[in-house]
């Protein structure tokens, strides 16, 4: 039997609005822009009874991520370049690489396996991700694994 603890990871497009408007009441509370969560439930339009309701089960991505490993897959063009590109931007960020693993390429796409530390220097990781995910040549992001 499960505890309802389980955890997902999912695009923004999928969550629902008012779990997405109790992350921006959260964040309001948090900086200062509103002092209750009265006021932070009406600047976002939601009821307070949703906000409590949902404020222990939805969290921004960065909040519970430092100190873990994050692996990736995804799927690229084999063009010259495009592993260094997509190293660089980890490098960037901070983030600490463990492993890489790339396929030999069948008809022009490869599949390149990331396993990334994510440190307190890190950046924001959501950030990370969808720089990623922009460059011309990476076709899909998946997070195969959190530990």
């Amino acid at each position: 039997m499960s505890d309802g603890s389980n955890y997902y990871v999912v695009k923004e497009k999928a969550v629902p609005e008012v779990l997405m408007k109790v992350v921006e009441a959260k964040r309001l509370l948090e900086t200062g822009r509103a002092s209750t969560v009265q006021e932070a439930a009406d600047a976002v339009g939601i009821s307070r009874s949703s906000f409590y309701k949902y404020k222990e089960d939805i969290f921004p991505f960065r909040d519970n991520v430092q100190g873990r490993t994050f692996t990736f897959l995804m799927q690229v063009h084999d063009e010259p370049g495009l592993l260094s590109d997509v190293l660089h931007v980890v490098a960037e960020y901070h983030a600490n690489i463990l492993t890489i693993h790339q396929s030999i390429p069948t008809n022009g796409v490869a599949m390149l396996t990331l396993s990334v530390e994510i440190l307190p220097s890190t950046g924001d990781l959501s950030s990370m991700i969808k720089v990623i995910e922009s460059k011309e040549g990476v076709q899909d992001l998946r997070i195969l694994a959190r530990e």
